[in-house]
Parts: structure tokens; C-alpha cells; sequence
């Protein structure tokens, strides 16, 4: 894709995963790749794979450092870290605290850094990994959910502030994913997203035909858009839908929350 190639492209939460994937989509079309996660020794694994440079450490904080690991530019910044924190108000001042950091903050200290930048020289791509709890929800994991809202509109800011400045902005939600994520959710991903899970891979090549086409939203999993036509349509009937999975979640696990 002659979009990225030669460009200077940041990936964070490349370790694994979805990060993973991106970070060997970017490479095989031709751009310079830095691959971060808070795991060095996963962070060059994927690198050495691609043929990339490391940057590990915290995703809010690796931009000047990715800035000169590249030759003094970025030119598309993949925030891709995120944290799958569950619960609902119960869950801990810190746990709430770290979706909020992860998940959208760094996002925030991201374009805080890049910006000058690609407003300066009039161009710049930021790809958020946002999920469909952003523009839905996910049963049983109330930070996640807040924070994907969080990141989503975020992204949405981004792209209406800045489009006609040059700056693209691409918002991913996919449902589920088979990453150590999607493992790590129990009971409420096998019955919400294991069955229609995508590979890491199906998620990169959705990211480029969204690219591609001059598209804002990524959607993996094309019926998220039907889910979302729904729930702004009529949201009792939704939320209606979303309580019953709840119930069954409840069955399942016998007990209530």
C-alpha cells in the first residue's frame, strides 16, 4: 500500500495480539516500524520477526522515543495498548484507574505529542483500537466498557477537529478477538464473543481496507454497524436485548451481580 510505504509507523501493545498483527501489516508494506509493549522481551520478539525497532515501556510515554528510534518522525501512531478490565462499580479505585490511564489517556498523551507535528507539515495517521464495547457495551466489565466509550470519542474528536488539516484518525471495534484478551474474559466472552471470533490478521486487513477507502470506522465484524443501528434506534428494546445476555451470563455462572 503506497499510503505507508517509507513512513514511520508506531505500534503500542505489539506484543501480541492485535498489536502483533498490525505491526506485521505495517512492515509488510514497506513502512519502518516501531513495535512497543510494556513486555520488552514480547515487544522484540514481534520486532525481530519484521525486522523492527523496540521501544518497550509505558504506551503514554514512548513517543519522543519512538520519534528518534525512527529517524526523527512519526507519521502513523497505532494506539493499540489497552487493558480488559472487568467488574462493575465494585471494582477498584486502582482498576478503574488503570482502564482509565490505558485505555484512553494514552490516547490523549499520544496525539498531545503528535500533533505539532502533523499539523506543522499538514499529515499524519492515528489508529485507534478502540472495540465494539465502545459503540455498544460488553456485559460484565464496566471499566471497559466506560473507557472503549472513552477512546471512541476521542477518536471521533480527533477526526472532526482535525480532517481538514490532513490528519487521518481510524477507529477499530472489533467484537471478539482470539488474543490473550479474549481468553482472559471467562464467562462473559464465551458466551459474547467466542463464538463469531476473528483472527489478530482478519482485524489488520480490515484496518487497511478502511485505509484504503478514506474510512473512520473499522469494523471488523461488519454487523457491529447493525448493532449500533439498533441501539441509537431504539435503546429500551437494546438495552432489553443486552439484559438478557446478562441473565443468561447470571445462569451460567450461578449467581447475580
Amino acid at each position: 500500500m503506497e499510503a505507508v510505504r517509507d513512513k514511520a509507523v508506531v505500534v503500542t501493545g505489539a506484543g501480541g495480539g492485535i498489536g502483533a498483527a498490525l505491526a506485521r501489516r505495517f512492515a509488510a508494506e514497506g513502512a519502518r516500524v516501531a513495535v512497543n509493549d510494556l513486555d520488552e522481551q514480547k515487544a522484540r520478539r514481534t520486532a525481530d520477526e519484521i525486522g523492527a525497532v523496540v521501544v518497550p515501556g509505558d504506551a503514554s510515554t514512548i513517543v519522543p522515543a519512538a520519534r528518534a528510534a525512527l529517524g526523527g518522525t512519526v507519521d502513523v501512531f497505532c494506539a493499540n495498548a489497552g487493558v480488559g478490565t472487568g467488574g462493575g462499580p465494585e471494582a477498584s479505585e486502582d482498576a478503574w484507574a488503570l482502564a482509565w490511564d490505558v485505555n484512553v489517556m494514552a490516547h490523549v498523551r499520544a496525539a498531545r505529542e503528535l500533533l505539532p507535528e502533523w499539523l506543522a507539515r499538514g499529515s499524519g495517521r492515528f489508529v485507534s483500537t478502540v472495540s465494539a464495547a465502545g459503540l455498544l457495551t460488553m456485559v460484565a466489565a464496566a471499566p471497559y466498557s466506560v473507557t472503549k466509550h472513552g477512546a471512541y470519542a476521542f477518536a471521533e474528536w480527533l477526526s472532526l477537529t482535525y480532517r481538514h488539516r490532513g490528519i487521518d484518525v481510524h477507529a477499530i471495534c472489533p467484537q471478539g478477538v482470539r488474543t490473550g484478551m479474549l481468553a482472559a474474559t471467562g464467562a462473559a466472552g464465551d458466551l459474547v464473543l467466542a463464538p463469531t471470533a476473528i483472527e489478530p490478521e482478519d482485524v489488520a486487513e480490515a484496518l487497511f481496507t478502511a485505509m484504503a477507502e478514506g474510512r473512520f470506522l473499522v469494523l471488523p465484524h461488519p454487523e457491529v454497524a447493525g448493532h449500533y443501528t439498533a441501539r441509537a434506534a431504539d435503546p429500551d428494546r437494546w438495552l432489553g436485548g443486552m439484559n438478557h445476555l446478562q441473565r443468561k451470563l447470571e445462569a451460567t455462572e450461578g449467581g447475580t451481580r
